[in-house]
């Protein structure tokens, strides 16, 4: 694998791989947007950006949260894909600096086009970044992650769109479609480094066994999904969506009966993979069953898919490529794993107290806001710190 000379990387180990800045910023974002969220639940906050709060929560989860520890993965993985550099240095710099005026574009006396300007530049920039490498040394198995990001920015498109316009469709439809574009993502990278990781993890030797038409059929199945949600099809209950999402659920739980290992059980950098995937699959089930006709509350399906599956997996993959790109043993402390069993509380909480009682939320903000807060305790000064090899990175 090429690799720059170390005096050729920026002096700040922070700016050497995309996933420092990004895992950084984006889960310190996170911990301060539902603080903030849940201070205009409770009463005692009223900011007052363009469109409402509402329309802001549903964009920043997903368009400045999610969005930004995606982009800190992928500029970070293109390297070990590719063997070329990623980006660094000043490069990273500018990146990052997009990604963060776009969040504080929110609360800045800005015109509606340029606000949606610098929103929607982020991601297709992030693509531009990951397409050089990938097209150059012809990797033909990751060019659909170019694509999925490119579709992901225009779902953004067309929730900033419904934004300008007022609409509430188009925001919802864009934000949906989104939801479910990045979930795509997770199906595709999850069914790459969760069997690998559980592999490593156990000390296994023989690989698992390569499914491909698994792969593929989760792979297209998933992206079906948002392009229901940006054509509308999915407003109201639908029996071919109906039967979409139960084949979806069915080729999740294979997945995860095929990666099951007793042993995971132990290694809480593996369960909590396993447990975040669990989620998605619980989420495509709690969308059949309501395509179906059955009297499910949307509300807490699409928790299911942001704080089990999207937040869990996002943590758990955060933890895990932290400690492997600073060269630091595999392993992680009590606080990290309690911030793993606090996001599963954060998601039962949302998913399951709310229908006995509305502390359900307020339980939920604050396991999955301390599991955040535990997660940078401890990885902040790995973030901000060189690699222990001495390797850049």
């Amino acid at each position: 694998m090429l690799v720059q000379p170390i005096d050729a990387r920026p002096r700040q180990a922070v700016w050497g791989l995309g996933f420092r800045p990004f895992f950084l910023g984006g889960t310190l974002f996170a911990l301060v947007a539902l603080l903030l969220w849940a201070g205009v639940l409770a009463g005692v906050l009223a900011p007052s950006p363009p469109g409402g709060m509402l329309a802001w929560h549903r964009h920043e989860m997903l368009y400045g949260f999610a969005a930004a520890i995606v982009a800190g993965f992928l500029l970070t993985a293109v390297q070990n894909w590719s063997g070329i550099p990623g980006v660094s240095g000043r490069a990273l710099q500018g990146v990052f600096l997009l990604w963060l005026l776009g969040r504080a574009s929110w609360f800045l006396p800005l015109p509606g086009s340029v606000l949606v300007l610098v929103q929607g530049s982020f991601l297709p920039l992030v693509a531009f970044a990951l397409a050089r490498p990938i097209v150059q040394r012809r990797l033909r198995n990751n060019y659909p992650i170019i694509g999925l990001v490119l579709l992901i920015a225009a779902c953004q498109w067309l929730t900033l769109a419904g934004w300008l316009r007022q609409d509430e469709l188009w925001q919802r439809r864009g934000v949906f479609a989104g939801l479910w574009l990045v979930a795509a993502m997770m199906t595709m990278l999850g069914g790459r480094v969760i069997p690998f990781f559980t592999l490593r993890g156990l000390g296994h030797t023989s690989p698992t066994p390569a499914r491909p038409w698994l792969d593929r059929a989760c792979l297209l199945l998933s992206v079906a999904v948002p392009l229901a949600f940006a054509t509308g099809a999915a407003d109201t209950p639908h029996a071919g969506l109906g039967m979409l999402f139960a084949g979806l659920f069915a080729l999740h739980a294979t997945r995860l009966v095929l990666w099951h290992d007793r042993g995971l059980w132990r290694v809480p950098l593996l369960w909590s993979l396993h447990l975040a995937y669990a989620w998605m699959a619980a989420a495509c089930l709690g969308m059949a069953l309501w395509h179906a006709g059955v009297a499910v509350n949307l509300s807490l399906v699409t928790h299911a898919l942001t704080i089990g599956a999207m937040t869990g997996l996002i943590v758990a993959m955060m933890a895990r490529v932290s400690l492997g790109h600073t060269g630091r043993p595999l392993k992680v402390p009590n606080r990290v794993v309690g911030a793993f069993v606090l996001l599963q509380l954060a998601a039962l909480a949302r998913v399951v107290l709310t229908l006995f009682t509305p502390l359900g939320v307020s339980l939920s903000v604050l396991c999955w806001s301390l599991a955040l807060l535990l997660f940078l305790w401890h990885y902040l000064p790995i973030l901000l710190r060189p690699r222990v090899d001495g390797m850049p990175g």
